[in-house]
């Protein structure tokens, strides 16, 4: 029979020495972020850095059609996601939403399901790109932010939040909080409703429409499906360990 602690302030102490221990060792912090948000805040942190030591110029990275399809310049259709800006409180505050919500999403809703969370930014990514020529966007790193926060903000409509401790809010309105504290930054506000736009097609297409389809018999149900062809392609087998059985 498992013994139990028996003093529970201690074991409340000791749990809560572990994770202060946790977040004060950076690198811990880091290898626990999942693979894809992981990915996402190495290349957006290196492309910042690059370009605030002058290794790399920001108007190599901008999204320009005619620069992608007339000169080759095919590099651009993925570098304007990964640069925020140099280093400000404006590069602080996207740093922040993006890492936590695109670990949010990853570790809950998407949790084991790693495909379909690739399928969603490159879903995000693919109208964004079709959008930006006729908005004059040339970055979408915060727009893809903006999309991941809106489709967090949407599955967890329970939780209650507060901005800054200043007035209390429903998870949904978290992106329409965050647009306006941006704007008062000093951004436009086109960027973010981009993303806005964007995080509710897909809302809608995922979570939405396969339920009016089904109701009505259509043939199609799930439009951002993952082909299971391409599933069988990417599973591994079990390793018995947590993840696996979680998953």
């Amino acid at each position: 029979r498992r013994r139990r602690d028996p003093n529970p302030r201690y074991a409340t102490n000791r749990r809560a020495r572990t994770q202060a221990k946790e977040m004060a060792d950076p690198w811990s912090w880091y290898t626990e972020i999942p693979v894809v948000s992981r990915l996402y805040l190495s290349a957006s942190f290196l492309t910042t850095a690059a370009c605030a030591l002058d290794l790399v110029s920001p108007f190599s990275l901008y999204y320009d059609h005619s620069l992608i399809w007339n000169k080759g310049q095919l590099w651009r259709l993925v570098t304007n996601f990964f640069f925020f800006g140099l280093f400000s409180l404006d590069f602080l505050f996207h740093m922040y939403f993006l890492v936590r919500y695109c670990r949010l999403l990853e570790e809950g809703e998407f949790r084991g399901r790693t495909l379909d969370f690739v399928v969603m930014l490159a879903f995000g990514a693919g109208c964004m790109l079709a959008m930006a020529p006729l908005l004059s966007v040339h970055f979408l790193g915060s727009s893809l932010a903006f999309m991941m926060v809106y489709v967090w903000g949407r599955r967890n409509d329970a939780v209650r939040m507060s901005f800054l401790g200043l007035f209390p809010f429903t998870a949904p309105y978290l992106p329409w909080v965050l647009l306006a504290f941006s704007v008062l930054l000093g951004n436009p506000a086109t960027t973010d409703l981009v993303g806005i736009a964007v995080g509710h097609a897909y809302y809608y297409l995922e979570y939405v429409y396969p339920r009016v389809a089904e109701i009505r018999g259509f043939r199609v149900t799930r439009v951002l499906a993952v082909p299971e062809s391409v599933r069988r392609l990417t599973r591994r087998r079990p390793r018995g360990g947590l993840a696996d059985q979680v998953g």
